[in-house]
């Protein structure tokens, strides 16, 4: 997967700036002056919610660290679709203008079977007319530029492994977990009942340049499905999620095998994707749902607090929204970071269980396996 990683994720600090101007801790009154204390706080984890976090933080009077495991902060993934309520949540953070750069709205797809006979239409239009805008699709690595480039790269630290969990929280007024499904920092503050739990499904994504099918969406049949979206123009972005048993390593080929005899253009597609260029990995979500998002001094986001299933590409969006909460919490309560971080929870955790829950059960049915002929049938009743 070496030449995967070149094509689909890349390193990033070539591109860092810092654009947000220095945030001044001095405040002058005639001639005297104050020097109020800075709240630090640390990140663990570099993702989307991470970067975000610390954005978010510094704008509101912060000192953020960034903690990164991996040797240098990559990008890495196909598209992402970002809901109304995302879209809101980075502009507020000054950087609405340029996601609309960056992205292209999905407005109008289909639910097929194999054979190509229309089940029901995605809700998209259903999406944009309660959200006001559109779905938009970008490139996960587009959204990691965009973000990365908000930070000041002498805050961020790669090669980090957490090994005196402890130590860091005593250092920091604050740590935010955004270090993925198997956090350490959730391990390390909450416990060892909630663990990932692999969901039976193997996601297959990759990119096919210069083509864009007649009609986008999904098609799906006996414990697997394949979508298409738009992800920039000329560009169209594919994911395969499939059942498959724990540690079982399919082939590319085995791939175009499970889906041979599809409708057109999925076999052309699979065809056209090249070995070294196509993303697969196990998906695992978290169980037990934990029972708080916070304690002490400590807050979870993203896939540390609530990893779901991919079916409604929500993973990237809830991470965006817990950022924003954190900070938008954390301001409301400037002398307060209990009572902060006690009202990040009460926001976010039941929205985001909901949306797992949600994902969960679209997994299930998209990728049914003895049921799909009733399924279908349901979904065609729904439609008319």
């Amino acid at each position: 997967m070496a030449a995967s990683r070149n094509r689909s994720r890349r390193s990033l600090f070539s591109t860092m700036a810092p654009i947000l101007p220095p945030l001044c801790n001095h405040h002058s009154c005639g001639t005297t002056s104050v020097v109020m204390k800075m709240r630090r706080a640390v990140v663990v984890g570099a993702g989307v919610g991470g970067l975000t976090t610390a954005i978010a933080l510094r704008a509101i009077g912060w000192e953020v660290s960034i903690f990164e495991r991996w040797p240098r902060v990559v990008a890495e993934g196909t598209a992402l679709g970002l809901r109304s309520d995302a879209q809101a949540a980075l502009a507020r953070l000054g950087l609405g203008e340029q996601l609309r750069e960056r992205t292209v709205p999905y407005r109008r797809a289909q639910i097929r079977t194999p054979d190509g006979r229309r089940l029901a239409d995605l809700p998209l239009e259903r999406i944009e007319r309660r959200g006001g805008a559109p779905v938009r699709m970008l490139s996960r690595v587009s959204l990691i530029e965009m973000l990365v480039r908000q930070v000041d790269p002498a805050t961020i630290s790669t090669g980090v492994e957490i090994t005196d969990p402890a130590a860091l929280r005593a250092g920091h007024d604050l740590v935010v977990g955004a270090d993925g499904v198997r956090s350490a920092v959730r391990q390390a503050f909450f416990g060892a009942a909630t663990r990932p739990r692999y969901a039976g499904i193997v996601a297959w994504r990759g990119v096919i340049q210069g083509f864009e099918p007649q009609d986008y969406g999904e098609t799906w049949g006996r414990g697997q499905m394949f979508g298409m979206t738009p992800q920039a123009p000329g560009v169209t972005n594919w994911y395969a999620p499939v059942r498959t048993p724990e540690g079982v390593r399919e082939s590319l080929d085995d791939l175009r095998a499970r889906f041979a005899g599809w409708h057109d253009p999925i076999p052309r597609v699979l065809a056209a994707a090249e070995e070294d260029a196509v993303l697969r990995h196990e998906v695992y979500d978290l169980a037990p749902p934990l029972g708080s998002y916070v304690t002490g001094n400590v807050a979870l986001i993203g896939d540390a607090a609530h990893a779901m299933t991919p079916a409604l590409g929500q993973g990237a969006c809830q991470a965006l929204l817990d950022a924003v909460e954190l900070a938008a919490c954390l301001r409301a309560h400037p002398g307060d970071a209990a009572k902060a971080l006690q009202s990040y929870d009460a926001r976010r955790r039941p929205a985001a269980q909901r949306m797992v829950t949600a994902s969960s059960w679209m997994t299930r049915l998209a990728g049914a396996g003895r049921l799909a002929g009733p399924r279908d049938t349901l979904m065609r009743m729904l439609s008319i």
